[in-house]
């Protein structure tokens, strides 16, 4: 394949995407804020959970080594 070639296949493909991206329906500011608050949310969710689990983990771990005077 030639550089020429390459170079022509690069150009399509960069066309291509761009009459792709003008197909699509962009959110608008009040859309974008409602899905960061819901990504917020589900984040902050999502580490509490794991926070108490780990906790959880932690607390009985170090009552099993305390059984065997670790």
């Amino acid at each position: 394949m030639s550089a020429v070639e390459k170079v022509r296949e690069t150009r399509t493909f960069l066309e291509e995407c761009w009459v792709e991206l003008q197909k699509v329906t962009w959110p608008d500011a009040e859309q974008l804020r409602s899905a960061t608050l819901v990504v917020l949310v589900f984040t902050i969710a999502v580490s509490a959970i794991i926070w108490l689990m780990d906790t959880t983990v932690s607390w009985i771990i170090g009552m099993i080594m305390g059984l065997f005077g670790a």
